[in-house]
């Protein structure tokens, strides 16, 4: 990712669809399919084996995530910026990690909050909520992919 500053919100308001794909370059993750979700606050991203580690002194979680149907899940790692109490689309409440990294939809770049959950029963691995939406994106639900499409092995 070329170096530049991030910016908190768009000058004009973006169009995205109800599905767009997400980059993470903080996690070297690239063109992943996530659903826009205005009800949910906060952004998630789907995760497995999830367990607490200490960096150089600073808590760190890894996790496991396979990022395109066919590809083998990966091992990823990233500071611990909180644990949250979130109440899931189900209605129970449980704690999850929240780590810190860089977001990219369109042509914005900013430092968003992703919380840690197993999504592996949801068709998208990545759930964008109103905290990163109200950077200036506005959800139109009759369309998807406003962004340009996911990559041809993932539709």
């Amino acid at each position: 990712m070329k170096t530049r500053k991030l910016r908190k919100k768009l000058k004009k308001p973006q169009d995205i669809g109800w599905c767009e794909c997400v980059d993470l370059p903080g996690l070297g993750l690239e063109r992943i399919k996530a659903k826009i979700d205005s009800g949910a606050a906060t952004s998630s991203i789907h995760a497995t084996r999830i367990r607490p580690v200490e960096v150089d002194g600073e808590p760190h979680v890894e996790f496991w995530f396979r990022a395109h149907k066919g590809e083998r899940a990966k091992r990823y790692r990233a500071p611990v910026h909180a644990m949250r109490k979130v109440r899931s689309s189900n209605g129970q409440s449980e704690f999850r990690y929240v780590i810190e990294t860089t977001m990219q939809l369109g042509k914005l770049h900013w430092l968003g909050h992703l919380t840690l959950a197993n999504r592996g029963r949801m068709t998208f691995p990545i759930l964008i909520g109103r905290r990163a939406l109200r950077r200036g994106f506005l959800v139109n639900c009759r369309k998807r992919y406003m962004l340009g499409p996911p990559e041809e092995s993932d539709r």
